[in-house]
């Protein structure tokens, strides 16, 4: 359809009167003209829209492929479904299509040797971690840019290990340090997992993330993430929205690394928790509730927490909790099983140590009724060892109950969906990032295989290459 001004109707004078016109509407096939009574533009108006409708939609034109990754094996996570021989189509830094062949003339990887996986997703990261220290009062020695330096290392970690999405848990420095790499990841001033990033540890005063057990004659400054009120949670949460936080992290029961707290006791109350979630979810932001306590893990439900960190207490009425509420868990089974296995080695407070033996007797039964009770499982490490522990996770899952296709959900598409990025990340669909790793073996069958990523690619980038075994290397500190 389209309108002509100024053309006459037939049988018009061609002498007109100032400021006077005449026009055509012409839909193919018929003429209209502005003579017509009401009842005549009434039935155009639906001659005008039913053509609309007929009229095929545009399509916008698909990018065109710039590169492809030929897969022996490539494994859906959504379904479980293998498909061989495939080539994922990349155009720019996105999945354009899968198809049993690539255009001539473009770059083509091959893995056809490999079995082929979205990359993986940790939810449950400390950034700024020191790997070579179990010591609490390490942090009293090391400078916050001595911290933003382990933090860009563990990034590069954690990309060889075929990690291309962290969510940090978060951290101590009032600074947010965790923010300022996010950002200089996603500017790509750095190489990293792109980061989601919550802010403080939220914890009551002596608390699980107070972070300054020492002496009562020190006259240290009070954290910035203590909230003893529900007014203090108020402030404490604004704060961390305000300067960058993607998530709110509480502490909603006594934990085990630090030598003071009891992991059994509920610290933040359920009004605090419940006012900390209605602040977040009003800006946009979700929480997350490090709870490890079964009295704590049930308050953080009831508040409305989006996830549940560690869990390991959890019982028969917390587990009924967190299925009707749709609660996902984050387990880090691994974390407590490695820190069995360093022991005193690295520094560790005996206490802390003897804590970390009695969760190890509680992890097996809670996690069987997470299972039971259908909770959505995401992976996460908690370890701040990252080379040593991060692929580490998908074994305790599978050991621990879930079968070897949940334990590659748990890290794509479960955690995606939790994150709220699964437009993103989490699957090789198109329109997802072309966030590519590759095993030897079939990790369906054997999930250990995920403990040996040899291909990275991010975004359309090559991170890691078995035919390159010199690209991008990473320093491995012990």
């Amino acid at each position: 359809m389209h309108v002509q001004p100024g053309a006459l109707h037939a049988g018009a004078s061609t002498s007109v009167r100032a400021h006077s016109f005449s026009w055509t509407v012409v839909v193919p096939g018929v003429t209209f003209n502005p003579n017509m009574t009401r009842h005549s533009l009434t039935c155009l108006a639906a001659l005008i829209l039913v053509v609309s409708a007929a009229a095929p939609a545009q399509k916008p034109p698909q990018q065109a492929v710039t590169q492809a990754v030929l897969a022996g094996t490539l494994v859906d996570v959504r379904s479980g479904q293998v498909r061989t021989h495939a080539y994922i189509l990349i155009a720019g830094d996105r999945v354009q299509s899968i198809a049993d062949s690539a255009p001539a003339g473009i770059p083509v990887t091959d893995l056809s040797a490999y079995t082929v996986l979205p990359g993986l997703i940790d939810a449950h990261g400390h950034i700024l971690s020191n790997p070579t220290t179990q010591n609490f009062a390490e942090h009293l020695r090391t400078s916050i840019p001595q911290s933003t330096v382990w933090g860009v290392y563990n990034l590069r970690l954690w990309l060889d290990h075929g990690f291309t999405s962290v969510r940090d848990a978060c951290e101590g420095p009032p600074d947010y340090p965790q923010f300022a790499l996010r950002e200089s990841v996603r500017r790509g001033i750095i190489l990293g997992p792109r980061i989601t990033a919550a802010g403080s540890c939220i914890s009551i005063a002596g608390g699980h993330g107070d972070g300054a057990p020492f002496s009562p004659d020190l006259d240290l400054p009070r954290g910035k993430n203590v909230a003893d009120t529900v007014d203090d949670i108020d402030h404490v949460v604004r704060r961390d929205i305000k300067y960058g936080a993607d998530w709110i992290k509480l502490m909603a029961t006594g934990g085990v690394m630090d030598p003071i707290s009891d992991f059994h006791v509920q610290e933040l109350s359920e009004a605090q928790m419940t006012e900390a979630v209605a602040v977040a979810h009003r800006a946009g932001k979700k929480v997350m509730a490090h709870a490890e306590g079964a009295v704590g893990i049930k308050a953080a439900v009831r508040a409305g927490v989006d996830s549940i960190e560690h869990g390991t207490m959890l019982d028969e009425e917390g587990a009924e909790l967190m299925e009707q509420h749709h609660t996902w868990l984050v387990p880090t089974l691994y974390c407590f099983q490695h820190d069995m296995q360093t022991g005193l080695s690295k520094g560790r407070d005996p206490a802390s140590f003897a804590k970390g033996q009695e969760i190890m007797a509680a992890q097996g039964p809670a996690f069987k009724l997470a299972l039971a009770h259908h909770i959505r499982i995401v992976y996460g490490t908690d370890d701040a060892d990252v080379d040593e522990a991060v692929s580490m996770e998908f074994g305790a899952l599978v050991r621990g109950g879930l079968s070897t296709l949940g334990a590659l959900q748990a890290a794509t598409i479960n955690a995606a969906t939790m994150l709220g990025k699964d437009q993103d990340v989490g699957t090789l669909e198109p329109g997802r990032y072309a966030d590519i790793i590759a095993v030897k073996g079939d990790p369906l069958a054997d999930i250990t295989v995920m403990e040996h990523v040899a291909f990275v690619m991010q975004g359309g980038r090559i991170i890691k290459d078995p035919a390159h075994p010199d690209r991008n290397p990473v320093i491995h500190i012990q």
